[in-house]
């Protein structure tokens, strides 16, 4: 098993020496980003993460979510595609998603799976569908409730060839854990990160299976708001679908989320902004590092 490095704290001399693949050509060049969440009570949590990936510089934005949402998300989200999917009685995305959005999956060129959706038997059927219509190589992003899922089938991507990014908060992590997380998120962090061999992005701490590990430094309080956390594996999936490898990718989005927490600060106050504000501060961000 490999060790864990010591973190990198990522600072703006860090990425500029690891500069993101430079956009060139056209929207398509720059990656299609399928957002796969929203179930009928929570659709502001895809359309944070679908915005988020396009100010993050996706060219193009898919997304799908519950058939009783899409069309209000559709109008909402103009420079998207919507897809609706079969619902529960309750609401929650359908697991057993149709064939439209597995030819969607096979084509895109970044996932971003679990933002808004609610029922972890649903999604943990949803991800087995799609992961296996999904392309070898594509890099998924997985969130919320798709890590709730993960965490009732640890095995869910054993022997897949994608690569993956986990984005967890702490109460997530305990889930994947199985246990009450330590006080040492950077070794928590690998931990998830060697046992389910994906890139994992916990708290500001980064770890990669091969033991790499960065800290970012500048959030605050401020980012512990409804939706943030969307907002962060937008940011992320926009990334990828320029072409970052998920290790850059998850280090970037890290500090694009907060330093765009820092610049509202001094309008809103340390925790007053809103997550829909942070999408709004994060091209500038990405451009000025």
């Amino acid at each position: 098993m490999p060790s864990r490095s010591a973190e990198k704290v990522i600072t703006p001399q860090v990425l500029r020496d690891w500069p993101l693949p430079d956009p060139q050509g056209d929207k398509m060049a720059r990656g299609t980003v399928l957002v796969i969440g929203g179930s009928r009570f929570t659709p502001g949590a895809a359309l944070l993460a679908g915005v988020a990936a396009l100010r993050a510089g996706a060219g193009r934005l898919q997304l799908a979510v519950t058939e009783s949402t899409a069309a209000a998300l559709s109008i909402a989200v103009p420079e998207a595609k919507v897809v609706g999917l079969p619902e529960t009685e309750r609401g929650s995305v359908a697991g057993d998603v149709p064939d439209h959005l597995l030819e969607l999956a096979g084509d895109a060129d970044v996932l971003a799976i679990g933002s808004g959706l609610d029922d972890i038997e649903e999604t943990r059927t949803l991800l087995h569908r799609v992961l296996d219509a999904a392309g070898k190589d594509t890099p998924v992003v997985l969130d919320a409730y798709a890590l709730g899922a993960l965490s009732k089938e640890p095995d869910l991507l054993a022997g897949r060839s994608q690569p993956v990014v986990l984005t967890p908060n702490v109460t997530e992590a305990q889930h994947l854990l199985g246990r009450e997380p330590k006080d040492d998120l950077a070794d928590e962090a690998f931990e998830l990160a060697t046992r389910y061999q994906a890139t994992v992005s916990l708290y500001g701490h980064i770890a990669t299976p091969d033991g790499r590990a960065w800290r970012e430094e500048s959030a605050d309080a401020g980012l512990g708001t409804s939706g943030s956390g969307d907002v962060r594996s937008g940011i992320l999936a926009g990334l990828l679908g320029r072409g970052a490898e998920p290790a850059q990718a998850a280090c970037w989005a890290a500090f694009a989320h907060a330093v765009s927490g820092q610049r509202l600060a001094p309008r809103f106050g340390r925790t007053g902004f809103l997550a829909r504000e942070l999408v709004d501060e994060v091209a500038y961000t990405i451009a000025t590092v």
